[in-house]
C-alpha cells in the first residue's frame, strides 16, 4: 500500500514497481515512497537487488529538468530511457517503436517454424492454430495499451508479419487493426461493469436520454485522441 495518494505500488511475482506522479517538480512523496520500501524490505529480511533496479522519468516535454538520482542502500539507481515491464517495452517519451521492433523481430523468428510445419505437410488448420498460439498472441499482447499510439510505420511492420503468415497458412487471418478494435471494445465493457477497476471512474454515462452512451477524459492532444480510453468511448457509443 502506497504511503501517498500520488504514488502507486505495483507487484507482480518477485518484481515491485513504484509509480509516482511528480507535480511542480516536487519529488518529496516519490523519494519517501522509495525510502519506505527500502526500510520495509530491511525489516522483513528481503534484499533489494540494486543492480537490477532501474529508474525511468516519463515525460513528453521538450525541456526536462535535472532530477537528482535515487539511492538505495547507498548505491545510485541506474536511470534508463526504456525498460521492459510485464513483457512490454516502455520508453520515457511514451513512444512505441522500441516495443514494436522487439515484437516484430520475435514474430519473424517464429515465422520460420511456421514455414517448417508447412513443409512437413501439416494440415492448414493445424498451421493456423500454431500461428494463433505463437505469433498472433505475441503481436496482440497488451494491444489495447500500445497499438493505438503506434506510428504508421510501426503499423505497417506489424501487418507485414500477418501478411507473411497468411501466405504460409493459405487462409484469411484477422488484421491487427480489427483485433485491436475488438479487444478495446471488450475491455471497455469489462471496466464499466467493474466498479473496483482503477479506470472505472473515467467512463461517465451521459444523460438518461442517451442511454448506453458514455464520455471520457478530454482529448486535448493527438496522443490522447489515440489512447485506449477515447478509442473505447467511440466504440461503446457506436455499438450501443
Amino acid at each position: 500500500m502506497a504511503k501517498h495518494a500520488s504514488n502507486s505500488i505495483i507487484k507482480f511475482a518477485d518484481d515491485t514497481t513504484v509509480v509516482a506522479l511528480i507535480t511542480n517538480n516536487d519529488k518529496t512523496a516519490y523519494r519517501e515512497e522509495v525510502r519506505a520500501l527500502e526500510v520495509w524490505c530491511q525489516e522483513n529480511n528481503l534484499s533489494l537487488n540494486v543492480n537490477k533496479t532501474k529508474e525511468m522519468i516519463v515525460g513528453v516535454r521538450k525541456q526536462q529538468r535535472e532530477h537528482p538520482p535515487i539511492h538505495i542502500n547507498g548505491t545510485v539507481v541506474e536511470r534508463v530511457v526504456s525498460f521492459k515491464f510485464l513483457g512490454i517495452h516502455i520508453t520515457d517519451n511514451l513512444k512505441w517503436s522500441t516495443n514494436t521492433v522487439s515484437v516484430v523481430k520475435k514474430a519473424q523468428q517464429r515465422l520460420f517454424n511456421l514455414r517448417r510445419l508447412k513443409k512437413c505437410g501439416l494440415a492448414p488448420k493445424t498451421i493456423t492454430n500454431f500461428y494463433r498460439c505463437t505469433i498472433e498472441s505475441l503481436l496482440s499482447g497488451c494491444i489495447t495499451a500500445w497499438y493505438g499510439n503506434c506510428s504508421a510505420h510501426n503499423h505497417k511492420a506489424l501487418q507485414r508479419v500477418v501478411r507473411s503468415a497468411q501466405r504460409i497458412t493459405g487462409g484469411k487471418l484477422p488484421a491487427l487493426q480489427d483485433t485491436h478494435t475488438t479487444r478495446c471494445h471488450r475491455k471497455a465493457k469489462k471496466i464499466i461493469k467493474d466498479i473496483n477497476h482503477p479506470s472505472h471512474c473515467l467512463f461517465t454515462p451521459l444523460s438518461s436520454r442517451r442511454r448506453g452512451q458514455y464520455r471520457c477524459i478530454k482529448a486535448g492532444t493527438e496522443r490522447l485522441k489515440n489512447s485506449f480510453y477515447l478509442k473505447a468511448i467511440r466504440l461503446l457509443n457506436s455499438h450501443d
